[in-house]
């Protein structure tokens, strides 16, 4: 009896065990309107937000303690709605809402929870989800200009070529600091395409994020491919200097630089709304700096490590 008991001792301690490296995904009804979507299902136990919130994340607390690795992802009411209509699910149920929470983590947006607070993960979730459709529908306007049998080139993937050249130009020619760029381009029926970008160089060392270098040079591509009148602001900041902002005009697939009293205008305007914006202290707007265009003889394709 006791070698029994010993083997299942053993068996649940292994289970225990393995259950520590099984991943999980939690997905969160980030707002109030989401959260009254919700509250139609008979099988959501929920009556109150602030209420539901802490319950996240004090699970999320949990499943931390217990070392398991956990992401969040956005909970989106019309998203579920459609995907039990296409997967012939009935959407009151909690087995329902599971399978479009591994859904939305396997292709959707997350962010991985390291013990940050809700009130900082969820603005950061909702910029990664953000970042996601921009790109998607970045790429889409560059796959519509795909057929072009005429000319035997795919401008898609010319352009997105430009951009990266254009992003590597940039970066070189502002040299050594922390900047922050801002992408716009002028999307049809909807707000503007914006893209942001981080970057730090110095002392040799050129700092960025993939992915999200990847969404600037998308976007920047879809404003080449379409021809349409985007434009770029640089925000630098360097020790023991005023922060210093400059700004460029997407014309004829390259960065026109902007005056000063154009940049002024461009970083004082909310991109998504056209709204002004009062200008900030201890700030210097500066005219673009000058874009030295593709040398003869350099590949498009050739200036992939600037993203």
């Amino acid at each position: 009896m006791a070698r029994t008991r010993n083997a299942n001792g053993r068996r649940l301690t292994a289970r225990r065990a393995l259950r520590r490296e099984v991943p999980s995904t939690v997905a969160v009804l980030a707002d109030e309107e989401d959260f009254a979507a919700m509250r139609q299902y008979a099988s959501f136990a929920f009556d109150d937000h602030a209420t539901y919130l802490r319950q996240v994340e004090g699970l999320l607390r949990s499943l931390a303690a217990h070392g398991t690795h956990t992401s969040v992802a956005l909970f989106d009411p019309v998203g579920f709605e459609e995907f039990c209509a296409d997967s012939r699910l009935d959407p009151d149920t909690p087995a329902s809402r599971t399978r479009y929470t591994a859904e939305v983590a396997a292709t959707g947006a997350t962010v991985t929870y390291e013990g940050q607070p809700l009130r900082r993960l969820l603005p950061q979730l909702i910029d990664e989800v953000e970042q996601q459709a921009t790109w998607e529908y970045a790429s889409s306007l560059l796959a519509r200009g795909r057929d072009c049998s005429s000319c035997g080139e795919d401008p898609g993937r010319t352009a997105f070529a430009r951009a990266t050249q254009i992003l590597r130009r940039l970066v070189e020619t502002v040299g050594a600091g922390t900047h922050h760029l801002v992408c716009s381009v002028p999307a049809e029926g909807v707000t503007p395409l914006v893209a942001v970008l981080h970057v730090e160089q110095g002392g040799g060392e050129l700092h960025l994020g993939e992915a999200a270098a990847l969404v600037f040079c998308t976007v920047l591509a879809a404003g080449i491919a379409t021809d349409r009148p985007g434009g770029v602001v640089l925000r630098t900041a360097r020790t023991g200097c005023r922060d210093t902002v400059r700004g460029w005009n997407l014309r004829n697939g390259w960065l026109r630089p902007l005056s000063e009293a154009e940049v002024f205008a461009a970083y004082c305007t909310d991109a998504r709304t056209g709204e002004p914006v009062p200008p900030e202290p201890d700030v210097d707007y500066r005219e673009g700096l000058y874009l030295p265009g593709p040398t003869d003889g350099e590949t498009e394709g050739g200036t992939g490590s600037a993203s």
